[in-house]
């Protein structure tokens, strides 16, 4: 593959080579593999630096005190952490390389999704250098394809024309540098396509916070300390549903002064993460000047070059396509939520795509193969390793869905199928993706697209009170969407966990899945009007349930104290295998025919650790105290039989009427779908809830 020099002003970026923000140790995997220095502007500034005190010392001994200012320091000079972050110092000898998450191209989606058909590598080094053009394929195969030597104190410009042919099921392309002896300085590079007639895509934001001012702050800095993405930002729409609100955190007018006019402040009530992304959605078709809107949850750092990335992306999209970036772990932020996620048709439920894995670490050598026979055997064999180690991450992921902490949706989609469904949180960005997928607009979750997010694993929201929500609108999403007879296994399925919930004592959660299927029952007319209210009847409810009242500490409840030690000193374990499951099943079942130990009522009889938190466990015992995914919470579950009777009398009522109803009510709801969508029944919704704009 031969190496051409290309007119750059023929040229549109799509994506740049980029590194963290703050040089984080923690994420510089990310962006790049092997040793490397500080940019080329941070070496710039350092001389202009030290030239500048040089001078300040030499007048001052000449006596002109006003020739340096304090201690020799000009005020004009850059800080390190205001100086850019395209540059990388490849010290003599070294070799670094591209080949990582954010830097790559990712080809094959360029190849699938867009009228883009060939790549071109831009590259300004200056110094001793080899630049190394590498492909690979969907079976992590790599080649070599291009290269160029450059030895020169000036910065030199090269470019690559790269083909996007080989590209069908997967691949990518990066470029390594190995300095010789002298250092080498990549100044930028960039990946770009031949200029077309496809214009300059203009996007808005639509942030949705609830209580958590100073996160959703720091986010509206970060993008006021990207002016390359202002450029193609029309607006900033900060939807606030909480009671702390943005606009009184110290830090907002620095924020709000670098956004400028692009920051709209929109103050309504909590409707949820549907209710405020669909106000986002609906003032960006309302203002008519961008499209795209960009969804971004309001507790999640974003690495703002994806947005760029993202527009361009979709500005190329041979149809109107939706284009989602990867959430990173906050805590762990070298991994990798899910590399693109589906749902299980005939379970309906979510899950990671296939040949993917989840909580992958890009920062954690790839483990020999000794290593990972013994850890496949285990059952214990985490997702690791670099891009160029990892071979699935070569394939192309097609994806049914993207979350919303970051996701761009076009306005020609939305201006087809509508907004969001309103189901306040859980399954509205699923729903919404399906739709559009139905319609025919893809979505995209695009590798180098992506922010940092809080873990699902510290959260309980499968049992708190969000179980109504998860339950709820995963039955409306499949009573839309489903493409089996009564939706497949999901009646079935949605009976089992209202039981393992009983027999573990978790009351309030089961009770809650059965006030959910009785407002599906009702209607789909049920879903705007109550969205307002609904959490505070839940909370409310959930108040009678001793499973639902957690306490900070152990020691705030009564000691643990059993009558009669455990059989041969051992506790019960969770079953392990089907025959297990189903016989724990049915002697739990059994044991609610007994009465509850009466020292169980005054003491709890066990310590269950979150970990260990098993319907199988905890349907052995009358008592236990049980903390949260988080760390912070204790919960005391107590044995009820006449409540577990009227839930198990309740759920085989309630599931068998929807198994027989479902066909009528799936008619319902798909003929209502276009009116709970509209932007005019949305804006019925914040009218009579109240909004305020800011």
């Amino acid at each position: 593959m031969n190496v051409e020099s290309i007119e750059p002003s023929g040229l549109r970026v799509l994506q740049r080579v980029v590194m963290p923000v703050d040089r984080d140790l923690d994420v510089l995997k990310l962006y790049v593999e092997g040793e490397i220095g500080r940019g080329a502007e941070a070496v710039a500034a350092e001389a202009a630096v030290e030239a500048a005190a040089e001078a300040g010392v030499a007048a001052a001994r000449a006596g002109d005190a006003d020739g340096a200012g304090e201690a020799g320091q000009p005020e004009d000079i850059g800080r390190p952490e205001d100086i850019g972050r395209r540059s990388v110092l490849v010290p003599i000898g070294e070799r670094v390389s591209f080949a990582t998450y954010f830097n790559a191209f990712p080809a094959s989606y360029w190849r699938r999704w867009t009228s883009v058909d060939e790549v071109i590598l831009r590259v300004r080094v200056r110094g001793q250098a080899n630049v190394i053009v590498y492909r690979s394929s969907a079976k992590g195969h790599i080649q070599r394809v291009a290269s160029v030597r450059i030895d020169s104190d000036e910065a030199q410009e090269e470019t690559f024309r790269l083909s996007l042919q080989p590209f069908i099921d997967g691949g990518w392309y990066w470029m390594d540098i190995l300095a010789g002896e002298t250092n080498a300085l990549l100044e930028r590079a960039e990946w770009c396509a031949a200029a077309s007639q496809v214009p300059q895509g203009r996007v808005s934001l639509g942030i949705t916070t609830f209580n958590r001012p100073s996160f959703c702050v720091d986010q509206l800095v970060a993008l006021g300390q990207a002016p390359e993405v202002l450029e193609v930002v029309d607006a900033i729409y900060v939807v606030d549903q909480g009671t702390e609100r943005v606009s009184d955190d110290p830090n907002f007018p620095r924020a709000a002064e670098s956004l400028g006019s692009r920051l709209k402040l929109i103050d309504q009530a909590n409707l949820g993460g549907s209710g405020g992304f669909s106000r986002a959605m609906d003032e960006t078709l309302r203002a008519g000047t961008s499209d795209y809107v960009l969804l971004l949850d309001d507790d999640v750092v974003t690495e703002t070059e994806g947005i760029l990335r993202a527009v361009a992306f979709a500005d190329h999209a041979r149809t109107p396509t939706i284009v989602g970036g990867h959430m990173f772990n906050l805590f762990v932020r070298s991994q990798l939520h899910a590399y693109g996620e589906i749902i299980q048709r005939y379970r309906w439920w979510w899950e990671e795509a296939p040949s993917t894995r989840r909580e992958h670490d890009f920062a954690l050598p790839a483990p020999a193969a000794p290593a990972v026979a013994a850890q496949a055997k285990s059952g214990q064999l985490p997702s690791t390793g670099s891009l160029r180690k990892t071979s699935w991450l070569h394939r192309r992921v097609d994806v049914d869905y993207n979350g919303w902490w970051m996701c761009l949706i076009p306005t020609d989609v939305m201006r087809k199928i509508g907004l969001s469904m309103p189901m306040f949180i859980k399954w509205d960005d699923a729903e919404y993706c399906v739709r559009a997928g139905e319609a025919g607009f893809p979505t995209v979750s695009l590798p180098g697209v992506a922010a940092w997010h809080v873990p699902w694993q510290d959260k309980d929201d499968g049992i708190d009170w969000q179980a109504y929500f998860h339950e709820r609108n995963r039955l409306v999403t499949a009573l839309v969407h489903s493409p089996y007879d009564r939706g497949g296994n999901l009646v079935k399925e949605s009976f089992i966990i209202s039981v393992k919930h009983a027999l573990a004592m978790q009351y309030s959660t089961a009770e809650l899945m059965l006030s959910a299927i009785e407002d599906v029952l009702s209607g789909p007319e049920h879903m705007h009007a109550g969205i307002a209210a609904k959490l505070a009847e839940i909370r409310t409810f959930r108040a009678d349930f001793v499973d639902a009242q957690n306490r900070a500490s152990h020691e705030e409840f009564p000691q643990v104290r059993r009558r009669k030690p455990p059989k041969r000193g051992r506790n019960p374990k969770p079953p392990s295998d089907r025959v297990g499951m189903l016989t724990t099943a049915v002697l739990g079942s059994l044991k609610q025919l007994r009465p509850v130990d009466a020292d169980a009522r005054s003491n709890p009889q066990i310590v269950v650790p979150h970990i260990d938190r098993h319907w199988g466990l905890l349907s052995k015992f009358d008592s236990a105290l049980v903390s949260s995914a988080d760390g912070t919470k204790v919960a005391w579950y107590q044995r009820d039989p006449a409540r577990y009777k009227k839930i198990m009398k309740r759920t085989a009522l309630l599931h068998a009427r929807l198994s027989r109803e479902w066909p009528e009510l799936s008619d319902r709801y798909r003929a209502a779908m276009d009116e709970l969508v509209s932007p005019e029944a949305w804006r019925r919704t914040f009218d009579s809830t109240g909004s305020q704009r800011g």
